[in-house]
């Protein structure tokens, strides 16, 4: 049986650490929070936002979300279109969903901001269904977003495959006994993969579709 791809957003399909960046120093400006470096928030694409900012913030609920609704204002005047395709995905995308395999896409970012990106991206249509983050947080763990998206697809965890740049989606998968697939050219590191539990990593999108045949 083909299997379903799920796949990350954020350092998977897309390089968009200048919207997420921009967005997170917009915010700590309007605040009055000193600035933090690229070294010190690059960390912060993969997990939700809320938490990191729950995190800087000492655990002051109130702050962090006023923060996430600056970040969001941002975003959605200019922030989501912050980014670049990453080279050979657009035609791995179209050799996958070739193949059979049926496509998601599953993000910790908000679920309506992940659905205009995916409609600007010339190969969007190839994906089933956009799993994000709900607007209020309850949803925003990759367990509880692999989860949905099994839902939606009417699949079990033995139909899919998470593919993802970060520990968060490794993790994700080994939750729910799915197989996961590492991917170096985002924002995580080989070892942070594998310690997750990655299955496979690979190194470019070719080794990809090589590690799916």
């Amino acid at each position: 049986m083909t299997q379903a791809l799920f796949f990350d957003l954020d350092g998977t399909l897309i390089d968009s650490e200048p919207g997420i960046l921009g967005g997170i120093a917009h915010t700590l400006d309007a605040l009055g929070h000193p600035p933090l470096s690229r070294e010190a928030l690059l960390p912060w694409i993969g997990p939700p936002l809320r938490d990191s900012y729950e995190a800087l913030f000492d655990g002051d609920r109130a702050r962090a979300e006023r923060a996430v609704a600056l970040y969001r204002e941002r975003y959605d005047a200019q922030g989501w279109r912050e980014h670049s395709v990453y080279a050979d995905i657009p035609e791995t995308i179209a050799a996958l969903q070739a193949a059979g395999h049926r496509l998601a896409v599953v993000t910790s970012k908000n679920e309506g901001f992940a659905r205009r990106i995916l409609e600007s991206l010339p190969f969007g249509a190839a994906f089933e269904t956009v799993v994000g983050a709900s607007d209020d947080g309850m949803r925003r763990y990759k367990r509880e977003l692999i989860a949905e998206a099994l839902s939606r697809l009417a699949l079990t965890a033995a139909d899919a495959v998470m593919i993802g740049d970060r520990r968060y989606d490794m993790e994700g998968a080994r939750q729910h006994g799915m197989r996961g697939i590492g991917v170096l050219w985002g924002f995580g590191a080989a070892d942070e993969l594998r310690a997750a539990g990655a299955d496979v990593v690979v190194d470019s999108p070719a080794a990809l579709q090589a590690a799916l045949a």
